[in-house]
């Protein structure tokens, strides 16, 4: 299971990044490339704890399965899969920025290791160990690259 605590994946994702353009064509969605960043930058706040969205109610029903088939079975996120509210993206930004932003947030969470993780549950899967946050903070980042093709 490749996590954001490994540097080969972390090397990997930033090498990833570097190949998007402001015009990258993506695949589904609604966000453009720099939107897209700035939405992983902040699940990756949400993982260092520095935001917290509220559990959601269908998560508590579906979370732990969907948990497990993603998580534990690593099957990758689905296309148009919902989101917090608090993580939407929609207004314009630039794609540089958000990159460097998004770099320094992997890289805190990378050296900072398990005990840099959020002890709060995730909104959706629930509770989860900083393994499975380093995890899911991978899917997620490959999910939006795999959205523009990079």
């Amino acid at each position: 299971m490749k996590n954001l605590f490994e540097a080969a994946t972390v090397e990997e994702v930033k090498e990833r990044m570097g190949q998007l353009r402001p015009d990258s064509e993506r695949l589904w969605g609604k966000m453009n490339p720099a939107q897209a960043l700035a939405h992983c930058s902040a699940a990756m706040e949400m993982a260092l704890g520095e935001k917290i969205p509220p559990r959601i109610l269908i998560g508590r029903l579906l979370g732990p399965l969907a948990k497990k088939s993603m998580i534990v079975n690593e099957k990758p996120m689905p296309r148009n899969s919902g989101t917090d509210k608090s993580l939407v993206v929609s207004d314009e930004r630039d794609l540089v920025v958000e990159r460097q932003r998004l770099r320094g947030l992997i890289d805190r969470f990378a050296a900072g290791g398990p005990g840099v993780c959020t002890k709060h549950p995730h909104f959706f899967f629930g509770p989860l160990t900083p393994v499975e946050w380093a995890a899911l903070m991978y899917q997620h980042l490959d999910h939006h690259l795999r959205q523009f093709q990079v």
